[in-house]
């Protein structure tokens, strides 16, 4: 692999499970020679794109990196509106909102918003899920076709399972989580995207369980589909649908 290919596999290693790396660890998790670990680290603390904490000789991004994060985020009309988006509704409902991302098989947020609930979700940037399992992941999903699905997912009961997930979906315009990844925590997702730069977002809102009724729910979804809706009449995107609302996807 070339020096850049190997630079971007460490940066992919970052996240809320990994904030930090040795030379040890790289070497083990790319299958590197410690030596060659060592001057790759190196070149990237040269570049900016890591930087050494204090004299631990453990690496965390650099400065540069969170520029071009920053960058990334603001450069991109879809993305700010729906963090705009994401902000109102966590502040009208009180509850937490990402704005999140795919990235092939996971989804990662690369925004929150912390409800204002007494009793609420916590919000993390930057933990990968795994999409098929998390309200975000299948409502970015269920905008590619068929085809581009069952080649991500060539599993049989997962690709089936998840199909059938996926067409509810499309049809309802929404997706909706019920303690899947975090015990007693139900989410609603919905996704626009931007047909111009083939940017895809997913606007999310997160709640305990066992305080909100199904006619809160139902008023939560109302009001994304509402805001996601006029994304997309802002962008063009021609997959949004906001048709049958209220049907558990």
């Amino acid at each position: 692999m070339t020096i850049l290919e190997n630079a971007a596999l460490v940066l992919r290693c970052f996240g809320n499970n990994c904030t930090d790396l040795t030379v040890s660890e790289v070497s083990e998790r790319l299958g590197l020679p410690k030596a060659s670990a060592s001057r790759l680290l190196k070149s990237m603390r040269e570049t900016g794109m890591l930087e050494e904490i204090g004299g631990s000789r453990r690496h965390r991004p650099g400065r540069m990196m969170l520029n071009l994060s920053a960058a990334f985020r603001y450069s991109s009309g879809v993305i700010g509106r729906a963090r705009a988006a994401v902000h109102e509704l966590s502040q009208a409902f009180g509850h937490t909102g990402y704005v999140s991302i795919r990235d092939g098989r996971q989804v990662l947020a690369i925004a929150d918003f912390e409800g204002t609930n007494a009793l609420r979700v916590g919000a993390s940037v930057g933990n990968k899920l795994a999409a098929e399992r998390c309200a975000t992941g299948r409502s970015l999903l269920a905008r590619l076709a068929p085809a581009e699905v069952a080649l991500l997912y060539p599993d049989g009961p997962v690709a089936e399972r998840l199909a059938s997930q996926l067409e509810r979906i499309r049809r309802t315009g929404y997706s909706f989580s019920s303690q899947e990844t975090t015990p007693g925590v139900d989410g609603l997702a919905v996704a626009v995207g931007d047909p111009v730069t083939s940017e895809a977002v997913s606007l999310c809102l997160v709640y305990p369980h066992n305080l909100v009724s199904e006619a809160e729910r139902n008023t939560m979804i109302d009001a994304m589909l509402d805001s996601a809706g006029g994304i997309a009449e802002a962008v063009g995107d021609p997959l949004f649908r906001a048709a049958e609302r209220r049907v558990p996807a």
